[in-house]
């Protein structure tokens, strides 16, 4: 089985399954209780804590762990939209966020809120301009993802932060695809809100933080006990954070080597199916694009049956983002770059890591070669652009 899916999720590493196993047996206790085995806990905690907030240029009291990239977007923005309502009810976001934030968003314009839902270029840029012109007086929050999950394109975060604090309005991004896979510092960056998630960087399921800058005011999603400094109840995670920890610790240290390595795969599977399959499209910028993103639009066929014979020949891929992947609704990111439905259907995402392959990449393109001619035989559409021996532009 070949993988090339890991946008969706990453493999657990091996050492990272050796920093959680310790947790669920020898050292199994409760890190809110009083007693010194469970005192020991809360420091190694602290100094998990401590080595991830570092990863981003914050204080270790600026990070509260959740259950994930989805909670910690919820968070921030509900969290904000509670706190910040006096002042107003205006948030902006752009039309290409993750489902975590655009399904947040229509549940608070149930509740009266407003939302503005910014534009993207054929690149998958937002319009600064745009953003800029669209804060109001009662604007209390942007939120634009660092990296698009499916397109891999990287937002303008500085400048986007800079436009947010010029208006004092508080600035969250959805770094879920982006964290490990790019340098990223808060303070740099103009960032007060920042979302993550561990099993996007061979770290467990379940576990992400939310970085809330020191002295932003945010209401509670979960309330209860009073962990994580008051803000975030339910049993502290003792082994999910340690793995959490350890998969930091090995994609900072590593990161460099790592995107030089993937590069080098994904620019030349980009190179070989640009060159072998005629009708194809790369979707976002390559210029702004995170590492190991490739995706693709194919003329003439359905994305369905392209993963399912590529998952007949072993290989997993996906049409887009794993949370939608039970639609058969062409892609929100795809529609908003500009593509037409009959084009963002035939749509393919190729995500690779350090753990990929030249002879994976390889094995894929021959296969998708195969797979391709395969589907647009069967497609009246095809037929009849042979038949008039034209070109088509996509």
């Amino acid at each position: 089985m070949i993988y090339l899916d890991n946008a969706a999720t990453t493999r657990v590493k091996e050492e990272v399954m050796e920093a959680m196993m310790p947790y669920f047996c020898e050292k199994f206790y409760n890190p809110s209780s009083v007693y010194g085995p469970s005192r020991n806990i809360t420091k190694e905690i602290q100094e998990a804590r401590k080595k991830i907030a570092n990863s981003i240029g914050a204080d270790e009291n600026e990070i509260y762990f959740t259950s994930g990239g989805s909670e910690s977007d919820n968070w921030a923005i509900k969290g904000i939209a509670l706190s910040q309502q006096n002042k107003g009810k205006h948030i902006i976001t752009s039309k290409i966020e993750h489902h975590a934030v655009l399904e947040t968003c229509k549940e608070l314009e149930k509740q009266g809120y407003e939302i503005t839902y910014i534009n993207v270029n054929e690149e998958g840029i937002i319009n600064l301009e745009e953003l800029e012109q669209s804060i109001k007086e009662d604007t209390i929050l942007v939120s634009i993802m660092t990296a698009n999950n499916e397109i891999g394109v990287i937002e303008p975060i500085k400048e986007i932060g800079n436009i947010c604090h010029k208006h004092n309005v508080l600035f969250h991004t959805d770094a879920v695809q982006a964290y490990g896979n790019i340098e990223i510092n808060v303070e740099e960056m103009n960032i007060d809100l920042l979302s993550t998630s561990a099993h996007k960087i061979h770290g467990p399921k379940g576990i992400g933080f939310l970085y809330i800058k020191k002295g932003i005011k945010i209401d509670s999603l979960i309330n209860g006990g009073n962990q994580e400094k008051g803000k975030r109840a339910g049993t502290t995670n003792s082994a999910l954070i340690m793995g959490f920890a350890k998969a930091v610790e090995l994609k900072i240290k590593n990161m460099k080597t790592n995107n030089e390595y993937i590069l080098n795969l994904r620019n030349h599977l980009i190179k070989r199916i640009t060159k072998e399959i005629p009708y194809v499209k790369i979707n976002g910028s390559m210029e702004q694009r995170l590492p190991g993103n490739i995706n693709i639009s194919f003329r003439f066929i359905e994305g369905e049956g392209m993963l399912l014979k590529l998952d007949m020949a072993g290989i997993c891929a996906s049409s887009g983002s794993a949370c939608t992947s039970g639609s058969l609704d062409p892609s929100h990111v795809l529609l908003a770059i500009g593509l037409p439905h009959e084009i963002a259907h035939g749509s393919l995402r190729i995500s690779i890591n350090e753990e990929n392959t030249i002879e994976e990449i390889d094995y894929t393109v021959d296969e998708l070669k195969k797979i391709i001619n395969e589907l647009r035989m069967l497609s009246p559409l095809y037929e009849d652009f042979i038949k008039k021996e034209g070109k088509i532009n996509v």
